[in-house]
């Protein structure tokens, strides 16, 4: 009987016990506690996955954010430096520069028409197309066939034909006007030449007939399933002809006039631009314009004030040297270069002389900056070149500003964020020269109907000689030149 108790007492020892209630909550707790470990371990793995991502794409922003602000401040750099060297070279290196970038901003301009997400071009009024409708994407890709796919050799051949007939009119255009530049500011080069002779009298009437050639060779090319295309391509060239490259024609006659009435308009358009950004950025509040959201009402009028201060300032620098302020009288000439001319009015400098008080408080002060106690301010000089800078600075910072929002919803029409990518971090050319081209053409005609004085001179009279006179009233004119002279006491 004992030993069954003892058996009995055994069986049972080794039977667990069931797990009491505070036992049974912590294994639950401590399950809990595994669970919500793996799930922060597997969250923090997660946000520092995110983070590597975050930080990858915030690393390769920012050495693409610098790598623009190197690309751009380097090249600005350049085209100052370039622009300067130019300068110093003379006006027909001037002129090749505005030559150069004016073909650059035309092939920029025109290439646009072959753009595929052209306004007219996508925007249809319903699904379907018609034959004419169709015929308008043939130098493009269409929404219906592939942009990669073969071009026909009709469609190359067309291309090719349209392409020519715009360089074509570019040519012409500026054969007409370079010439007439030419024949105007050196008429007593010209007109003394015998070679040059026939092409400054017929003059206008070859480029008429060079332009009439273009215009009978575009009328014969026109294809009745292509003509809506070819004839917007003919105003598309023509107002790219009108905008760009007659601008730069007066930018030209600027820098004959004098290299002055060139240099200092541009670079008060550069000036502008860089302070309506720099005010922009430090005090910009509220937007100008809806076409450039970045433009802001704030840094229009900071730059405004700046570019006023900063016009007397530097055309007060320039207007002392002669080969700033002298007309080209010869092709050959650079800073190098002794330039003598009678200078234009505006130029001659004049002192008016201060109210005593006003001049002890002005000279108290240079006094105190110069460190000169002798230093004495009694009268201020001034040139009326003064005031037409002011003009200059106005128009640079009301008016001009508004070729580049041309400019702007030109591009955003396009749904395009730069004309080309002639100028790297700059974008195309005619992105820096939106507002240049109205800028040049204001000064010129500034310039023509305010400051320029109309004088009589050899080479006008000369024209007239040549222009209307035979040749045996111009044996006659020389005889009697030549005998007022000697009863002159002339010796020629």
């Amino acid at each position: 009987m004992p030993s069954k108790k003892s058996s009995k007492s055994k069986s049972s020892g080794a039977e667990s016990a069931p797990p009491s209630a505070a036992e049974a909550f912590e294994q639950a707790l401590e399950q809990s506690q595994q669970i919500i470990d793996k799930g922060v371990a597997d969250g923090k793995k997660q946000v520092e996955k995110v983070a590597e991502k975050v930080t990858s794409t915030t690393d390769a922003e920012r050495q693409a954010y610098w790598k623009k602000v190197w690309d751009r401040t380097l090249f600005t750099l350049l085209m100052i430096g370039g622009f300067i060297g130019l300068l110093l070279m003379g006006h027909p290196y001037m002129i090749l520069l505005v030559t150069f970038c004016e073909t650059l901003v035309y092939r920029e301009v025109v290439g646009l028409f072959n753009l595929p997400n052209r306004p007219h071009v996508t925007a249809r009024r319903s699904g379907k197309s018609s034959g004419v409708e169709s015929a308008m994407t043939s130098a493009a890709p269409s929404d219906d066939e592939d942009e990669d796919g073969p071009i026909s050799d009709s469609r190359r051949k067309e291309n090719l034909w349209s392409k020519t007939l715009s360089w074509y009119f570019f040519a012409v255009a500026n054969y007409f006007l370079y010439g007439e530049s030419l024949i105007y500011y050196f008429k007593h080069i010209v007109f003394v030449d015998a070679y040059f002779i026939p092409f400054a009298s017929k003059h206008r009437l070859l480029s008429f007939l060079l332009y009439t050639f273009g215009f009978v060779a575009f009328v014969s090319g026109l294809k009745r399933a292509n003509l809506k295309r070819q004839f917007g391509l003919f105003c598309w060239v023509h107002m790219s002809l009108l905008l760009i490259v007659f601008s730069s024609h007066f930018m030209v006659n600027n820098i004959l006039e004098g290299l002055i009435w060139f240099w200092l308009p541009a670079s008060l358009v550069i000036c502008n631009d860089v302070f309506a950004y720099v005010c922009g950025m430090l005090f910009g509040r509220t937007p100008l314009i809806s076409l450039s959201p970045k433009k802001t009402v704030e840094g229009f009028v900071g730059a405004f004030i700046v570019t006023e201060i900063f016009a007397v300032a530097w055309g007060s620098i320039f207007a002392r040297f002669n080969y700033m302020v002298c007309p080209a009288v010869s092709l050959g000439m650079n800073a190098f270069s002794k330039v003598e001319c009678e200078l234009n009015p505006v130029f001659d400098w004049h002192y008016t002389p201060l109210p005593e008080p006003i001049s002890k408080l002005i000279s108290h002060v240079v006094q105190l900056v110069m460190r000169d106690p002798w230093a004495k301010i009694t009268s201020i000089a001034w040139t009326w070149f003064f005031l037409h800078c002011l003009v200059f600075a106005a128009f640079a910072s009301l008016i001009a500003p508004f070729g580049g929002f041309f400019a702007s919803g030109f591009k955003r029409a396009f749904n395009i964020k730069d004309f080309g990518d002639s100028i790297p971090g700059h974008g195309g050319l005619t992105d820096r020269f939106d507002c240049q081209f109205l800028m040049g053409l204001f000064s010129y005609v500034y310039f023509s109907s305010v400051i320029r004085e109309h004088h009589v001179t050899v080479g006008s009279i000369l024209q007239q000689v040549v222009q209307y006179l035979s040749v045996e009233e111009q044996k006659e004119l020389y005889r009697e030149v030549g005998r007022y002279l000697s009863g002159q006491g002339v010796v020629l």
